[in-house]
């Protein structure tokens, strides 16, 4: 395709999508289904007018992802209910680390003993599909700040945290197939990559988030009474946030996330003080300023890489193997792991049954992949992670995106 093609396809898109707004609303269908149609159809599935290549375009792809992933997670960390409780974090934070640990272990058994993978390569295969996802779950996400229902919490927040807590498993595969090293006995896997890489990333985003949030607060007081970018803030947190943790070795994925949280909380305690106080000043609220900006970026993001794995698709793309990977993620991994992490906690069987099968996949398992390609993977073995992970992202468009609508319309109806 030409640039003005691109230009054609992409503003069309655009226009659409701003002029049926309220009827997609209705409509059972998701717009990401959308943005996948349309790839398929002009990629090699359709008239294959173009085809994008993930294998020779990693570097670009890798760059891609993890900017709609940041973004992504800024954006879901601001909508995190304030105050903070415990009680109320504690199924997400047990969904984005004993579910998903356990998912990894399902898939990479299943990878191993079914689909004849080498371990490592299990073990991997598992980190890029195990933790849901961020970009492409946006109809059972936190709508906004103010948003109380529990599931939509616990899905997003989970979302959240995942996306940092899979690394560990992403670089424990690479070691295994001998492109990390894991140090003797796995000491320094667990040293840094796990217990140093995440409570570095979560100490970083929560030492910066309330920070910005303090100042920002400060600087809009009298005697200085300074407007502010409240985007550019937003934008610059999570720049310092990521790139502070890449220099130190520490997940910056997770880093961004809890940054997003800590702002909006320290806000929200702020807020509430100068209320009590009665003191007589504009709202100190970085987070809500800069999240418009920050969804309309989201949105832009999801259209042109759900567009793109559409247009990475062959007809002979879906194989066996990666049909039967999906089907046994979406109907075995992802609940059998939601059960155990949750046994003994209470949770409504409703609530325990969705949780289950909203574990939507998409633009963070992209990531993974192309972080892994970008560090080694032989070439034999990435196109075959390729091909698994675009269907397993594929599927999860497909049957969570058709299944959303009418299954959380039933739950907040019956609750």
């Amino acid at each position: 395709m030409t640039t003005a093609q691109w230009f054609l396809l992409i503003g069309g898109l655009l226009l659409a999508m701003g002029l049926t707004f309220s009827l997609l609303k209705r409509a059972p269908v998701t717009s990401a289904m959308i943005y996948l149609a349309v790839g398929l159809v002009v990629g090699p599935t359709g008239f294959n007018l173009f085809h994008f290549n993930p294998l020779k375009q990693s570097a670009l792809l890798e760059v891609l992802t993890e900017v709609a992933v940041l973004i992504s997670l800024f954006s879901a960390g601001v909508k995190m209910p304030a105050p903070f409780s415990m009680a109320r974090w504690r199924t997400p934070m047990l969904l984005a680390t004993a579910s998903m640990g356990l998912t990894v272990a399902m898939v990479a058994g299943f990878a191993y003993w079914v689909l004849g993978l080498p371990l490592g390569a299990g073990i991997l295969l598992g980190a890029i599909v195990a933790p849901t996802d961020p970009v492409l779950a946006t109809d059972v996400q936190v709508r906004h700040p103010g948003d109380r229902d529990q599931l939509r919490f616990n899905l997003t927040c989970e979302a959240g945290m995942n996306d940092g807590s899979a690394f560990p498993f992403v670089v424990l595969g690479l070691g295994l197939l001998g492109l990390h090293d894991l140090g003797d006995l796995g000491l320094r896997w667990v040293l840094v990559d796990v217990l140093w890489a995440t409570l570095a990333a979560i100490a970083i985003g929560v030492a910066l988030g309330v920070g910005l949030a303090r100042l920002s607060a400060m600087l809009r007081r009298p005697p200085y009474q300074h407007d502010l970018m409240d985007d550019f803030l937003g934008l610059g947190l999570i720049g310092v946030v990521y790139g502070l943790c890449v220099w130190v070795q520490a997940w910056g994925f997770l880093g961004v996330f809890f940054a997003a949280v800590a702002l909006r909380q320290t806000e929200f305690r702020l807020s509430r003080a100068e209320r009590d106080l009665q003191l007589d000043v504009p709202p100190t609220e970085v987070s809500i300023g800069s999240l418009v900006f920050k969804e309309h970026l989201e949105r832009l993001s999801e259209l042109i890489l759900v567009l793109l794995v559409g247009g990475s698709l062959f007809v002979n793309s879906w194989s066996w193997a990666a049909v039967a990977l999906a089907l046994f993620l979406f109907l075995v991994a992802r609940p059998l792991s939601v059960f155990v992490a949750l046994y003994g906690l209470g949770t409504a069987p409703r609530m325990l049954g969705l949780t289950g099968w909203f574990g939507v996949r998409g633009i963070g398992s992209l990531y993974y992949l192309m972080y892994a390609i970008q560090h080694g993977l032989p070439e034999p073995l990435a196109l075959t992670l390729i091909q698994m992970t675009l269907i397993v992202v594929t599927l999860s468009i497909l049957v969570h995106g058709i299944s959303v609508k009418p299954l959380m319309e039933r739950f907040w109806r019956t609750a």
